[in-house]
């Protein structure tokens, strides 16, 4: 554990000191829990943005984008529940100070449990051939013991959230003898409900007639724009409409840096079907969305399915995809049979009717959906997350040093290439350096650096994450040709200056990520 906490502190320290991500408005000591993205953090963010963005639209013949305002009219968030109901119940420790939200300190305390049951499993794989960890797990009585435990708190929270049962969980809270994470200490406030939503006030006049939200989630601009957008392009059942944009919530406790914050990025896709059909196709999205996450490279170990056990008011099934961060595996992405709540709410409180008209059936019905939902910051956190490395290459000298790179999947990377002339102080070489920058900067994301040796370079761009330097030396001059160092693998091979482009281009482009769809 002290070792993932220690990786996490460097993977932040990494991303201010190499021009990632930044605290917001840092020369005012910073706000809490919101950040700013740097030269390269704004590049990698928009190459996956991008890449997510295709794979949803240009890879299928019915799902189609939009762009919806931030601002909604108010009864919005009446009709999808987030006035009544989006809130979280939070706690608070006497001593440390510190709130927490009571649902999480419970959920970290069955994964304890979880955790618990896994070591017991791996103990006895390690002693025993041929090992049934499924058989293990359903017979041996340490193992059932926290299963059955876990199973039956899980239970409790359940039950307790739906009713919104506050004296429940502060109940669940005491019996499990749950300490606070910052101090120790078991002396908690009560219970307590907490919206989460940002108001303001539109126009010139304060009035509570005018105020109106941020929005917390972008999903409510596709459901209201549903009929503009199927009329338009002509979709029939079933389609999707996407939608990448900013969401705002107040989160009383955020932290682990950009995985949670309280302004932060979703890239949504609401995939409308015929009632009836929405299990088939809540299992089809499941399958497709792991497919795109371990397209980039995730090993599977990575990456798992987690039920919901308290599913949210609108939902008949719900899954979330969780990756193993550096401080355990948490959600990234949400997959949500939405049933047919929101288009209902809507056309309830609109009067005005957001029903499909299906010709096959020759009957009109109001369309059920799955949601699929990533949040394009916690994406951009796993990213870092596997990319950060340290190893040990030879030097100048062949003596082992450490480098640190960051293994950035090449089509996502924010600089593709970096033109390097061997020395900085021969015009022949740079002039000639900077003509080849001039021809790969058409193509793609490039940079030119002549500062310093040319190990420090390698070792910059290596720290940035660019998957190939294009080193321009005397011998260019003579023979025209230039050398590709691989980031990844350190092989350098010698090739033409009129192929390069084509070299970083085939290996750099989105279109190979595509493939594996």
């Amino acid at each position: 554990m002290a070792n993932q906490e220690d990786l996490f502190k460097k993977i932040i320290s990494h991303s201010k000191e190499y021009g990632y991500i930044f605290p917001s408005s840092e020369i005012y000591d910073g706000l809490s829990a919101v950040y700013d993205y740097g030269p390269y953090g704004v590049e990698l963010k928009n190459n996956i943005k991008q890449y997510w963005w295709k794979a949803m639209t240009q890879m299928h013949d019915n799902i189609v984008g939009i762009d919806a305002a931030i601002f909604m009219h108010p009864k919005t968030w009446k009709a999808s529940g987030h006035v009544d109901a989006f809130n979280d119940p939070m706690i608070d420790n006497k001593d440390s100070k510190k709130r927490y939200r009571a649902d999480v300190l419970i959920e970290g305390y069955m994964d304890k449990l979880e955790d618990k049951a896994n070591k017991e499993i791996e103990k006895a794989a390690k002693r025993f051939e041929n090992f049934d960890a499924e058989m293990y797990r359903s017979t041996n009585p340490r193992v059932l013991e926290y299963d059955n435990r876990r199973k039956e708190i899980a239970q409790r929270l359940a039950t307790a959230m739906t009713n919104a049962d506050l004296a429940d969980m502060k109940a669940i809270i005491e019996e499990l003898e749950i300490a606070c994470p910052e101090s120790g200490s078991r002396n908690w406030t009560e219970v307590r409900q907490f919206n989460l939503m940002f108001s303001t006030q539109i126009g010139a006049l304060a009035a509570e007639d005018s105020t109106i939200y941020l929005r917390p989630e972008t999903a409510q601009g596709i459901f209201v724009n549903f009929l503009n957008v199927q009329k338009t392009t002509r979709q029939k059942l079933p389609f999707g409409i996407a939608q990448i944009g900013k969401a705002f919530r107040n989160e009383i406790v955020a932290r682990q840096f950009i995985f949670r914050m309280r302004e932060f990025e979703q890239m949504e896709m609401q995939f409308f079907i015929a009632p009836g059909t929405e299990m088939d196709w809540y299992r089809h999205w499941k399958e497709k969305r792991m497919k795109w996450h371990l397209s980039l490279g995730t090993p599977e170990s990575m990456l798992r399915f987690h039920d919901h056990e308290n599913l949210a008011h609108y939902a008949n099934a719900a899954v979330d995809i969780q990756f193993n961060f550096p401080f355990g595996f948490k959600e990234l992405e949400g997959i949500h049979s939405r049933t047919d709540f929101d288009l209902k709410q809507h056309q309830e409180l609109s009067g005005k009717k957001l029903m499909y008209f299906d010709p096959e059936q020759n009957a009109s019905y109001i369309p059920y959906v799955v949601e699929t939902s990533v949040g394009c910051d916690r994406m951009f956190l796993s990213v870092m997350s596997q990319a950060y490395t340290e190893e040990s290459v030879p030097d100048a000298k062949g003596e082992d040093a450490t480098r640190i790179v960051l293994k950035i999947p090449a089509p996502l990377a924010p600089v593709k290439c970096a033109i390097l002339p061997l020395v900085k102080n021969k015009e022949e070489l740079t002039t000639k350096a900077r003509e080849i920058y001039h021809q790969l900067k058409m193509s793609f994301e490039c940079q030119y650096d002549d500062k310093d040796a040319i190990g420090r370079r390698y070792r910059r761009q290596d720290a940035i994450g660019t998957p190939f330097c294009v080193t321009v030396d005397f011998e260019t001059l003579e023979d025209n040709q230039v050398t590709i160092r691989d980031r990844d693998t350190l092989l350098q091979e010698r090739v033409s200056i009129d192929k390069v482009a084509a070299i970083i281009s085939e290996k750099t482009d989105l279109k190979s990520l595509l493939l594996k769809l």
